[in-house]
């Protein structure tokens, strides 16, 4: 390991070896950012095979800011990004997925918004699809959050509600003053068959962050990763599995933050994409039917899916979240 104290801890979690080579192009993008100052942790899960490889592959590399670790407890997003936040030496820690390829520029940029404004506790930007097959890019914006990610447009820096996993960063404060990630969120699994629980836990830590610190979250456009968006992430039952767990997911944090400080704006992004939804989407997918039948009739049953799913998802969040607020806390807080 590097003597040197780095400014930036990167951890990076991961689970299986079909990842194993979407990890190499993760780990060259990194040794070619632009800012040198950081130390990356991987933490693997599940597969030994993985860790053996990877370890290997760091030691042939003479990676000395790279640390390797496995997760020998229970597992979990939330577990082993907990498990890396406690081996990161940086000031900054800075999270990313093992599917994604950050732009070369990404921890000048991480770094330069923390520098310049104290008010600023943790920082988010873009993820851009990285489709597996252009084919697939006929799937609606609305829904490009399934993965992680967004149009490629035109956008200005601002405060957020929370951060996104595939693109998130916290100063180390925030851990120390707030605790870890809720165990309670995070999927234990991924692939084709993932999304077995609820996620959300960077939506939970960065609320909680913001209501316990008074300090902000925000959102920096030159703070870019690309996120790779495999063929089953837009199959019905993948859509479906997700879209449950993530209305499950809100209603929990709805319970929970009703009463803080968030509390009206605990459900406002979503709010806005049921409106998007049913104001923009709808309508054209129906006139898309005359020009696109084929196109316009997957769009028609992704989003119908999205809407079934998650409305599901949320009334049994709902029903298992019912009670005084002081018991959704300490369910979230477990």
């Amino acid at each position: 390991m590097n003597n040197v104290k780095p400014d930036v801890s990167v951890i990076v979690t991961s689970y299986t070896m079909a990842r194993f080579n979407d990890l190499l192009e993760l780990l060259a993008c990194l040794q070619d950012q632009s800012y040198r100052n950081f130390e990356t942790i991987l933490v693997t899960e599940r597969s030994t095979e993985l860790y053996d490889k990877l370890k290997a592959h760091v030691r042939d590399q003479g990676w000395h800011n790279t640390t390797v670790l496995f997760n020998r407890g229970p597992y979990g997003l939330s577990t082993a990004r907990n498990l890396g936040i406690k081996e990161a030496r940086g000031d900054i820690i800075t999270f990313t997925d093992d599917d994604a390829l950050p732009y070369p520029e990404w921890l000048r940029e991480i770094v330069q918004s923390f520098n310049s404004d104290d008010s600023v506790i943790g920082v988010t930007g873009p993820s851009y699809p990285l489709w597996e097959n252009e084919s697939m890019n006929w799937l609606p914006e609305e829904f490009y959050w399934m993965f992680s990610c967004m149009p490629d447009k035109s956008l200005d820096k601002e405060e957020v509600r929370n951060v996104w996993g595939v693109n998130m960063s916290f100063r180390r404060e925030a851990f120390e003053r707030c605790g870890a990630f809720s165990e309670r969120f995070g999927i234990k699994g991924g692939g084709e068959k993932g999304w077995n629980a609820p996620g959300c836990e960077d939506t939970d830590f960065s609320m909680r962050v913001k209501s316990r610190t008074g300090k902000r979250v925000i959102f920096n456009p030159n703070v870019k990763v690309q996120h790779k968006v495999y063929c089953y992430r837009i199959t019905n039952g993948f859509v479906a599995r997700r879209a449950y767990w993530e209305g499950y997911a809100k209603a929990t944090l709805s319970k929970y933050y009703h009463n803080g400080n968030n509390g009206r704006k605990v459900l406002s992004r979503e709010l806005t994409l049921l409106q998007r939804i049913f104001l923009r989407l709808f309508p054209d997918i129906f006139g898309g039917f005359f020009r696109h039948p084929g196109i316009s009739w997957r769009k028609l049953q992704i989003t119908s899916i999205f809407l079934l799913c998650s409305a599901v998802g949320y009334l049994r969040g709902t029903m298992r979240s019912i009670g005084n607020t002081e018991t959704a806390r300490r369910e979230i807080e477990a």
